[in-house]
């Protein structure tokens, strides 16, 4: 049957659901007979909802196919403020549980024609009576549009107990609005081919349940409260950057990826700029002109240009019997925080950043709290005792020394 419709029907039952979502901004939603979850998989995506959860009765299909609404890599590396909570129950939709009240869209995709007739009227108690969603959206197949499905013969699945006409649809939804103060809209998808829609109808047909209340859940707190009967089978809950410790995390790795990307620029450019001079050097050589003397060179590293925040301190390593020069790198903290949005919105203000950064292990400070500390090992590069006017500060366009004072008027500013 699936191959009657472009794109498939079960795709656009889902769709129709992933609509109503984002217009509606449902942020509660539990699927009611999730199956393999197939549905819930392409939920998950919509960061609209915060709890989304999932019910069958078949425990042996939930538990092979719950893992799959783990978090992936991308959730954990790049999280959002948005948070998500996943629930996989084991139950009977025909049972009570008060975990599952007043939320905002209550689904049941194709199951209703698989509840014994019985079950029906226990089942309308039990979605409209007791969890009393805001809204509720209830498909299942359409008899009247039967006749047009090639090779049929009887209902459409073998479990399905009964498969309702148009008519017979209708007159249960409204008997649900009547009963539980709801009103109702019929729709559909899988539209019929060459002009038999009025006809013939949809191929599933789509029931959206919308309570009296304007949006609000006005059920009895007190009635059935702490009545459990599913049981709880999957639980996990998204990172997001609304927890504390996963926004100091992804600030951290954020600041010292861009600060290596920094000091990886400015040792380019330093190795660019040296080439340039040692190339003028020969030249200078070739014309009869004399090299700086020692002493120029003396006098212009000491000529009182350098920032007292581009001074490095050395101390040696032991590594293997040898010893080895390494060099602190400062890094301000505001060039991070002007160069690199995702640590300005991270984090909110410079004087946040810095109290992020704190005591934080991955991380050393300068001793005035206005520069990250970066490695290098000192006889890899000598690139830090020049002007800093080499090391890529000009990009940023600065034009007064960057001293902890001037730090300080910028944040002010």
């Amino acid at each position: 049957m699936e191959p009657f419709f472009n794109p498939p029907l079960h795709k656009q039952r889902h769709q129709f659901v992933i609509d109503f979502i984002k217009k509606n901004k449902t942020k509660k939603v539990v699927d009611l007979g999730c199956c393999e979850c197939t549905l819930l998989k392409k939920l998950k995506f919509h960061r609209e909802i915060e709890h989304l959860v999932g019910v069958d009765i078949d425990e042996a299909t939930v538990k092979r196919k719950m893992h799959s609404l783990a978090p992936i890599s991308t959730d954990y590396l790049q999280p959002g403020y948005e948070q998500l909570c996943v629930e996989m129950y084991q139950g009977s939709v025909t049972e009570r549980d008060a975990r599952l009240r007043g939320f905002d869209l209550a689904l049941s995709i194709e199951l209703i024609e698989h509840l014994p007739v019985p079950d029906v009227e226990r089942f309308s108690e039990v979605l409209f009576g007791y969890m009393a969603p805001v809204h509720a959206i209830i498909s299942t197949p359409n008899s009247d549009f039967n006749p047009l499905l090639p090779g049929l013969r009887g209902f459409r699945h073998p479990d399905h107990k009964f498969e309702w006409t148009r008519q017979e649809f209708q007159s249960w939804a409204e008997k649900v609005c009547a009963d539980f103060g709801y009103e109702v809209d019929i729709t559909g998808v899988g539209k019929a081919p060459d002009g038999g829609q009025e006809q013939f109808g949809f191929c599933s047909q789509i029931a959206v349940f919308h309570q009296l209340t304007s949006g609000c859940n006005m059920f009895d707190q007190s009635q059935g409260q702490g009545e459990t009967s599913y049981t709880l089978l999957y639980s996990v809950n998204y990172p997001t950057l609304r927890d504390n410790n996963v926004l100091r995390r992804v600030l951290v790795s954020e600041v010292l990826f861009w600060a290596e990307s920094m000091k990886r620029r400015w040792t380019e450019a330093k190795h660019t700029e040296e080439r340039g001079e040692g190339l003028m050097t020969k030249h200078s050589a070739a014309c009869g002109e004399g090299s700086p003397t020692e002493d120029q060179r003396r006098s212009a590293s000491h000529s009182g240009e350098e920032s007292d925040v581009w001074c490095t301190n050395r101390r040696t390593r032991y590594q293997s019997g040898a010893t080895r020069s390494v060099q602190s790198v400062p890094v301000p903290l505001f060039l991070l925080w002007v160069s690199c949005p995702r640590v300005s919105s991270l984090c909110g203000s410079l004087s946040n950043l810095r109290q992020y950064l704190t005591d934080e292990p991955l991380v050393r400070l300068s001793p005035d709290g206005y520069a990250l500390l970066l490695e290098q090992e000192a006889d890899e590069e000598e690139l830090f005792d020049e002007d800093p006017d080499d090391s890529g500060y000009a990009e940023v366009g600065l034009n007064q020394t960057l001293t902890s004072v001037a730090l300080e008027n910028w944040e002010e500013d």
